[in-house]
């Protein structure tokens, strides 16, 4: 694969990471861990994988994705901005009174398919999607992202369910995998393992990756080689990736940095985007 083509990706990716850090230590909320640890799944749906044009969001061809982890929302409100769906100044009204960007994702604004923010719910939205496709013959793919701790709700096993039982081949789900939420462990909270062989059991097809690879994640977000069957990644990924002080740890789940942090992660940041440009 062309290494250009993953720089351009981390590139992207780290500027996501930037700007998503500066809107939540401005509006003083956010869920900091989390949505570090997707940005390089989001980047690489929507920057490469994905059927979709920010100047015709309502394309009846286009691809759909839903945020199902939607507390995750300053990583998905700043890849619609930097994509281009709508302007990049109205994050920084993120949170503040009558912003129309709130601490959820919502279909109010251009690009957001659904409403989410009640985990559990993305997935069943998601199968109804793409059964829709397949009643209408329209062959657009349907993509969301769950968290694993989001896991424990037990709609995601209907859905589950029945995305096997219609042959949903134009399915594809990831698993923000970081193994973390907000108490804790993800296996001290409500034990999910093993992921791939219960997903497998409910008739997917499944595959583990690391999730901040980008030939990875192009690999399995373009493609399902089954002709029958929905398609699940597990996509293995650190709970604050990109910012060393957040990394890895629990407490960042919902944490608002600090002056110190605050400025501790744009250096680092800064240092990293200088760095990929003059590669």
């Amino acid at each position: 694969m062309d290494e250009q083509r993953l720089v351009n990706l981390e590139i992207q990716a780290t500027k996501i990471r930037k700007r998503l850090w500066e809107m939540i230590y401005q509006s003083k909320t956010g869920h900091t861990g989390g949505d570090l640890s997707s940005a390089d799944i989001l980047t690489t749906l929507y920057y490469e994988v994905m059927n979709i044009n920010p100047e015709n969001p309502k394309d009846p061809n286009r691809d759909r994705y839903v945020q199902s982890k939607g507390h995750a929302a300053e990583v998905y409100w700043t890849t619609l901005a930097l994509r281009g769906f709508f302007d990049e100044e109205i994050l920084d009204t993120y949170y503040q009174f009558q912003s129309p960007l709130i601490g959820h994702p919502t279909n109010k604004m251009p690009g957001v398919e659904m409403n989410t923010g009640s985990l559990g719910h993305g997935l069943s939205i998601s199968v109804g999607m793409a059964l829709a496709a397949k009643i209408d013959s329209l062959d657009y793919k349907v993509f969301t992202l769950l968290g694993d701790g989001e896991l424990a709700e037990g709609s995601n096993w209907e859905a589950a369910m029945a995305a096997s039982h219609y042959k949903l081949n134009n399915l594809i789900a990831i698993i923000d995998c970081n193994k973390l939420q907000i108490t804790g462990n993800t296996s001290d909270v409500m034990n999910n393992s093993p992921l791939k062989e219960k997903w497998e059991s409910f008739g997917w097809k499944v595959v583990e990756i690391d999730g901040h690879n980008y030939e990875q994640l192009i690999i399995e977000l373009s493609q399902n080689e089954s002709i029958d069957k929905p398609k699940m990644i597990i996509a293995n990924t650190i709970k604050g990736k990109g910012i060393s002080i957040a990394e890895g740890k629990a407490g960042w789940h919902h944490h608002v940095p600090n002056d110190e942090e605050y400025r501790l992660g744009l250096e680092e940041l800064n240092a990293k985007l200088e760095v990929l440009v003059n590669e």
